[in-house]
């Protein structure tokens, strides 16, 4: 049993009204100072956690006033949030954005969530089945990929096991860990 995946999460939680198609961009891990600033652990390398940015954070949209990188993530100050306790109120919560609000990726850049539903290959060629879903684990995220006969299996997402993404192809090359 693996935890629950980013898709899963999102399926099962209530869709913000203002988003069609709601993104995690970070998540509030906790209070820092007294004025309201916020500890938040990016999504991939945070580049939408910037001034002017409005995510949905805790159902509403609040505005980033000032973003700045540290070695332990970022810190944000939102509108909305002056104090301490409004802070640490939104400790866990996800910082959300709608996928056409979020910068175009850079040539061979993609979405991590863009990989769903893309088919899985082997080195050879073999169509290996379909990437169903993708969750994160504290050493490196993993793609569940659906095989032929209905039987999942999970390979880490490193360059050792996904050598090639190509996302305009509608394809992954795998080479799934050994047994």
């Amino acid at each position: 049993m693996h935890p629950k995946s980013a898709t899963q999460q999102m399926r099962n939680r209530i869709t913000p009204p203002q988003l069609e198609v709601p993104v995690v961009i970070g998540s509030i891990a906790s209070p820092h100072g007294v004025r309201g600033t916020l500890r938040v652990k990016p999504t991939g390398s945070g580049r939408h956690l910037r001034e002017g940015i409005a995510p949905v954070v805790d159902g509403e949209r609040r505005r980033i006033l000032k973003a700045r990188e540290t070695p332990k993530g970022f810190l944000v100050d939102l509108e909305g949030v002056h104090d301490r306790d409004a802070a640490s109120g939104l400790r866990g919560t996800e910082m959300l954005l709608d996928r056409g609000e979020l910068d175009a990726p850079k040539e061979g850049e993609f979405y991590v969530g863009d990989l769903v539903g893309l088919d899985a290959y082997d080195g050879s060629g073999t169509h290996m089945g379909e990437v169903l879903d993708l969750y994160a684990t504290p050493a490196h995220d993993v793609l569940v990929v659906r095989d032929q006969d209905g039987e999942e299996h999970y390979v880490p997402f490193t360059h050792e096991h996904v050598p090639e993404v190509t996302p305009e192809a509608g394809r992954v090359v795998i080479n799934p860990p050994e047994l």
